[in-house]
């Protein structure tokens, strides 16, 4: 069963392990020694079929590319049974594209300068609490929020 989810889905050991236990307790075990999910799992990783390192960083440019920010990136890692120190390098490659994934979000959700027109503070304030959820800093989604229609997003990137 490991063998066959780990070719099928890109996966970390916790989810393999959680799967695996899913299954278990779906199916039973009849083995004259008790299951060891998570032994398998590490198994796994020792053979190099699941990487977690690998998979952080691919879920994080995945995320990044869609316009997600560092906080929702390291949730969604955390979530996904990635370990402190896998996440730890993965961390400075989110932050260096944070400002990039801002703006890709912004243009995906028409906000500042991506806008059509300029908007109303009460609007504004929708859009900066949208990046915040969206795992943005709060300063950066103001400064891009408070930007108008059609100024160059490029200057915020080399501003800061």
């Amino acid at each position: 069963m490991a063998l066959r989810y780990v070719e099928r889905y890109a996966t970390t050991r916790a989810r393999l392990a959680g799967y695996l236990t899913r299954k278990l307790r779906e199916r039973g075990w009849e083995g004259e020694a008790p299951a060891d999910p998570a032994g398998v799992a590490e198994r796994c990783a020792e053979l190099g079929y699941v990487d977690d390192r690998a998979f952080a960083e691919a879920r994080a440019a995945s995320m990044g590319r869609r316009g997600l920010g560092a906080r929702r990136v390291s949730q969604a890692l955390r979530f996904a049974g990635i370990e402190e120190e896998d996440a730890a390098v993965v961390a400075p490659m989110v932050e260096a594209d944070s400002r990039a994934s801002a703006l890709a979000f912004a243009r995906r959700r028409r906000i500042g300068p991506f806008a059509r027109e300029g908007g109303d503070p009460r609007m504004r304030e929708k859009q900066v609490a949208a990046m915040v959820r969206a795992g943005h800093a709060p300063a950066l989604a103001r400064a891009i929020a408070r930007m108008e229609p059609g100024e160059d997003p490029e200057a915020l990137l080399d501003s800061n």
